[in-house]
Protein backbone atom coordinates (compact mmCIF):
# COMPACT_ATOMS: atom_id res chain seq x y z
CA UNK A 1 0.00 0.00 0.00
CA UNK A 2 0.95 3.57 -0.91
CA UNK A 3 0.71 4.35 3.03
CA UNK A 4 1.49 8.32 2.45
CA UNK A 5 -2.26 9.15 1.50
CA UNK A 6 -4.37 6.69 2.41
CA UNK A 7 -7.36 7.30 4.32
CA UNK A 8 -7.45 5.59 7.68
CA UNK A 9 -10.99 3.88 6.99
CA UNK A 10 -9.56 2.26 4.35
CA UNK A 11 -6.11 0.83 5.83
CA UNK A 12 -8.48 -0.36 8.51
CA UNK A 13 -11.11 -2.28 5.99
CA UNK A 14 -6.82 -3.51 4.66
CA UNK A 15 -6.28 -4.81 8.24
CA UNK A 16 -8.95 -6.41 8.61
CA UNK A 17 -8.66 -8.27 4.88
CA UNK A 18 -4.78 -9.34 5.87
CA UNK A 19 -5.97 -11.04 8.99
CA UNK A 20 -8.99 -12.50 7.81
CA UNK A 21 -6.98 -14.25 4.46
CA UNK A 22 -4.09 -14.81 6.08
CA UNK A 23 -2.37 -12.65 3.49
CA UNK A 24 0.86 -10.29 3.92
CA UNK A 25 0.64 -6.07 3.46
CA UNK A 26 3.00 -4.28 3.59
CA UNK A 27 2.73 -0.20 4.21
CA UNK A 28 5.35 1.87 2.69
CA UNK A 29 5.79 5.68 3.70
CA UNK A 30 7.67 8.34 4.23
CA UNK A 31 6.90 8.51 7.88
CA UNK A 32 6.59 6.12 10.94
CA UNK A 33 3.12 4.22 10.59
CA UNK A 34 1.34 2.68 13.23
CA UNK A 35 -0.03 -0.86 12.48
CA UNK A 36 -1.49 -3.40 14.74
CA UNK A 37 -0.33 -6.32 16.25
CA UNK A 38 -0.02 -8.97 13.18
CA UNK A 39 2.10 -11.44 11.68
CA UNK A 40 0.63 -10.47 7.76
CA UNK A 41 1.03 -6.54 8.31
CA UNK A 42 4.35 -4.63 8.19
CA UNK A 43 5.08 -0.84 7.32
CA UNK A 44 8.28 0.04 5.46
CA UNK A 45 9.32 4.12 6.36
CA UNK A 46 11.22 5.27 3.06
CA UNK A 47 13.40 8.62 3.81
CA UNK A 48 11.40 11.45 2.25
CA UNK A 49 11.84 12.69 -1.06
CA UNK A 50 10.33 12.90 -4.35
CA UNK A 51 8.89 9.69 -5.75
CA UNK A 52 10.67 7.55 -2.89
CA UNK A 53 7.99 5.65 -1.67
CA UNK A 54 6.83 4.54 -5.11
CA UNK A 55 10.39 3.31 -5.94
CA UNK A 56 10.36 0.79 -2.98
CA UNK A 57 6.58 -0.28 -4.00
CA UNK A 58 7.87 -0.72 -8.03
CA UNK A 59 11.07 -2.31 -7.00
CA UNK A 60 9.19 -4.75 -4.49
CA UNK A 61 5.57 -5.75 -6.44
CA UNK A 62 5.25 -8.85 -7.88
CA UNK A 63 3.08 -10.03 -10.67
CA UNK A 64 -1.06 -10.18 -9.35
CA UNK A 65 -0.19 -8.05 -6.01
CA UNK A 66 -2.45 -5.85 -5.13
CA UNK A 67 -1.45 -1.86 -4.58
CA UNK A 68 -3.66 0.53 -2.95
CA UNK A 69 -2.97 3.84 -4.32
CA UNK A 70 -4.28 7.21 -5.47
CA UNK A 71 -0.88 8.20 -7.46
CA UNK A 72 -1.75 7.40 -10.92
CA UNK A 73 1.64 7.60 -12.09
CA UNK A 74 2.46 4.67 -9.66
CA UNK A 75 -0.22 2.88 -10.53
CA UNK A 76 0.97 3.22 -14.17
CA UNK A 77 4.19 1.41 -12.92
CA UNK A 78 2.65 -1.23 -11.06
CA UNK A 79 0.46 -2.63 -14.23
CA UNK A 80 3.32 -2.59 -16.36
CA UNK A 81 4.77 -5.22 -13.58
CA UNK A 82 1.59 -7.02 -14.19
CA UNK A 83 0.13 -6.27 -10.73
CA UNK A 84 -3.48 -4.90 -9.93
CA UNK A 85 -3.23 -1.39 -8.85
CA UNK A 86 -6.75 -0.41 -7.21
CA UNK A 87 -7.64 3.26 -5.77
CA UNK A 88 -9.67 3.89 -2.17
CA UNK A 89 -12.30 5.24 -3.66
CA UNK A 90 -12.79 1.30 -5.46
CA UNK A 91 -11.60 2.62 -8.36
CA UNK A 92 -9.58 -0.03 -10.48
CA UNK A 93 -6.95 0.74 -12.50
CA UNK A 94 -6.23 -1.16 -15.80
CA UNK A 95 -4.56 -0.95 -19.32
CA UNK A 96 -7.68 0.38 -20.57
CA UNK A 97 -8.48 3.25 -19.28
CA UNK A 98 -4.52 4.23 -17.69
CA UNK A 99 -3.97 6.67 -20.75
CA UNK A 100 -6.75 8.90 -19.93
CA UNK A 101 -6.15 8.66 -16.40
CA UNK A 102 -2.77 9.86 -16.91
CA UNK A 103 -3.58 12.33 -19.32
CA UNK A 104 -6.31 14.50 -17.17
CA UNK A 105 -3.55 14.22 -14.42
CA UNK A 106 -1.00 15.96 -16.66
CA UNK A 107 -3.67 18.05 -17.92
CA UNK A 108 -4.65 18.98 -13.88
CA UNK A 109 -1.11 19.33 -13.10
CA UNK A 110 -0.63 21.84 -15.82
CA UNK A 111 -3.59 24.09 -14.62
CA UNK A 112 -2.16 23.98 -11.25
CA UNK A 113 0.94 25.13 -12.37
CA UNK A 114 -0.35 27.76 -14.49
CA UNK A 115 -1.93 29.29 -11.25
CA UNK A 116 -5.34 27.60 -11.64
CA UNK A 117 -7.11 26.39 -8.00
CA UNK A 118 -8.10 22.89 -9.04
CA UNK A 119 -9.18 22.19 -5.54
CA UNK A 120 -8.42 18.95 -4.26
CA UNK A 121 -10.52 15.43 -4.06
CA UNK A 122 -13.95 14.95 -2.86
CA UNK A 123 -14.46 13.72 0.80
CA UNK A 124 -14.60 9.93 0.81
CA UNK A 125 -18.13 8.89 1.28
CA UNK A 126 -19.69 5.79 2.62
CA UNK A 127 -20.31 4.66 -1.49
CA UNK A 128 -16.50 5.26 -1.39
CA UNK A 129 -15.84 2.61 1.22
CA UNK A 130 -18.44 0.02 -0.43
CA UNK A 131 -16.85 0.34 -3.79
CA UNK A 132 -13.22 0.12 -2.77
CA UNK A 133 -14.23 -3.25 -0.13
CA UNK A 134 -16.35 -4.45 -2.77
CA UNK A 135 -13.16 -4.65 -5.72
CA UNK A 136 -10.63 -5.57 -2.58
CA UNK A 137 -13.05 -9.07 -2.14
CA UNK A 138 -12.99 -9.32 -5.83
CA UNK A 139 -9.27 -9.50 -5.91
CA UNK A 140 -9.07 -11.24 -2.43
CA UNK A 141 -11.81 -14.12 -4.02
CA UNK A 142 -9.30 -14.23 -7.53
CA UNK A 143 -6.57 -14.97 -5.29
CA UNK A 144 -7.67 -17.79 -3.42
CA UNK A 145 -9.22 -19.07 -6.82
CA UNK A 146 -5.49 -19.77 -8.36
Amino acid sequence: MDADACPAVIKEILFRAAERAGIGMTLVANHWLRTPPSRFIRAIQVPPGLDVADSVIVERVQPGDLVVTQDIPLAALVLDKKAVALNPRGDLYTPNNMAERLSMRNFMEELRGSGVQTGGPAPLHARDKQAFAAQLDRWLARRSAR
